[in-house]
């Protein structure tokens, strides 16, 4: 009996229905953009493993620091404790965050960083004894599985069968070409007619829609909106941070500053679960007080753990690399060269770039499912061609790790080409 054989006897995975999906793939070891798998075929993972993976499988130096980081202090607790990885950590952060950010809150998931962002918007309200229950999320947004980033997650399928038991979150549309006005008026009336926490949103590239991409001048409206009526503003960097968007964080293309920002993915370059969720000195001293009701009552048992805070120094270490600054720029080239390339092709109707982000959209007489036919037909071609991609809907995109080579990324390009003639 094979792995896959073996993975089918007790392994529940997601986003699958295992009724009517293929087999696992299972996958033997990895190195730089490649996957093996347990019949030794060779893959160029060109979304880094959803997105968690910029600096390539089994990289030696975080390698290096996490087997340190185990022959001195594998985990502590952080409650009534600290640790020298959790503090440098949050040192290294704050010096690479927007300077409004001050306070750094450890987790272990995107999903869960987005909680706590929720739950501190709320609460900093509840503890000043004013009622704000309502979040502002964008149309088509994804920021979880946990309920409250659920609820603030507007792809429907996700959610159907919980409506009726999540947080109110009123949904406005993302201000692409064409809709700014309409977005602007939307938040507007929110603010209004509701009494709204904060403004949650995926800054600049909405990930799971499909790589939908908007301007940073019209999310910097929108906060500026919030603002000026002590709306929270929550930066869902899960996806783009950490150098997707060609800088280190989206919100670096902003005029204005977030209150509350979301990490995780690429935080510890695929290697540890960690999130972090960063807030203003005003959110926290909204928690800071002699009433310890009024303090934030959220961890978990990893919360902090040393050896995920040692991957993620030496993520970032690697991050601001002339190296790996050369490699982000050299991925965005040749994403632009491709796309002008493609974007005249019969079959595409939109391109898109941004940083190491490249999305095409594929012409069809109607609305692709999320994970319907026309997909499906692609997600296998591309496994078959040792690619992987994972198309949303009728959306191919390309987010690869920074280290990928110009040969792979041309394989993919040219894979690309050869899946627009089957369909």
């Amino acid at each position: 009996m094979n792995l896959s054989e073996r993975d089918k006897k007790h392994n529940w995975h997601p986003y699958t229905q295992h009724k009517t999906s293929q087999p696992e793939i299972a996958i033997l070891k990895g190195e730089g953009a490649l996957l093996w798998d347990e019949n030794n075929k060779e893959y160029i993972d060109a979304i880094a493993s959803w997105w968690v993976n910029p600096y390539g499988h089994s990289n030696q130096f975080i390698a290096d620091a996490i087997y340190k980081q185990l022959t001195t202090l594998e985990h502590v607790l952080f409650g009534g404790f600290t640790h020298e990885p959790a503090v440098l950590l949050s040192e290294k952060l704050i010096e690479i965050l927007p300077k409004n950010q001050q306070k750094i809150f450890f987790s272990d998931n995107g999903s869960t960083a987005v909680e706590i962002a929720i739950k501190v918007a709320m609460q900093y309200f509840y503890n000043k004894n004013e009622k704000r229950t309502t979040i502002i999320a964008f149309e088509n947004a994804f920021h979880g599985d946990t309920f409250g980033a659920m609820a603030a997650s507007g792809i429907s399928f996700f959610t159907e069968a919980f409506k009726g038991s999540l947080i109110q979150v009123v949904r406005i549309p993302v201000p692409t070409i064409g809709n700014e006005k309409e977005s602007l008026d939307a938040l507007a009336k929110a603010i209004k007619e509701y009494d709204c926490a904060a403004f949650i949103f995926e800054p600049l590239v909405q990930g799971a829609a499909g790589m939908v991409m908007y301007e940073a001048s019209e999310l910097d409206k929108l906060m500026k909106i919030c603002k000026e009526n002590q709306v929270f503003t929550i930066a869902d960097e899960v996806m783009t941070g950490f150098g997707k968007t060609g800088k280190t964080f989206a919100c670096n293309y902003l005029e204005g500053k977030p209150d509350i920002m979301c990490l995780s993915k690429a935080l510890t370059g695929g290697t540890i679960p960690m999130a972090i969720t960063t807030f203003t000195q005003e959110i926290f001293d909204g928690f800071y007080d002699d009433d310890v009701n009024k303090a934030l009552f959220h961890g978990h048992t990893f919360t902090a753990n040393p050896t995920g805070c040692a991957a993620a120094l030496a993520s970032i270490q690697l991050l601001k690399s002339d190296e790996m600054q050369e490699n982000i720029e050299r991925v965005n080239k040749r994403h632009l060269q491709f796309q002008e390339k493609i974007k005249r092709h019969p079959k595409v109707s939109t391109t898109r770039v941004l940083g190491v982000i490249f999305a095409l959209e594929i012409k069809t007489d109607s609305k692709a499912s999320y994970y319907g036919g026309l997909r499906n037909k692609l997600y296998n071609f591309f496994i078959e061609k040792g690619v992987i991609l994972r198309p949303v809907g009728n959306i191919i995109y390309i987010l690869p790790p920074y280290i990928i080579t110009n040969e792979q990324l041309q394989k993919v390009y040219q894979t690309i080409e050869e899946a627009l003639e089957i369909v």
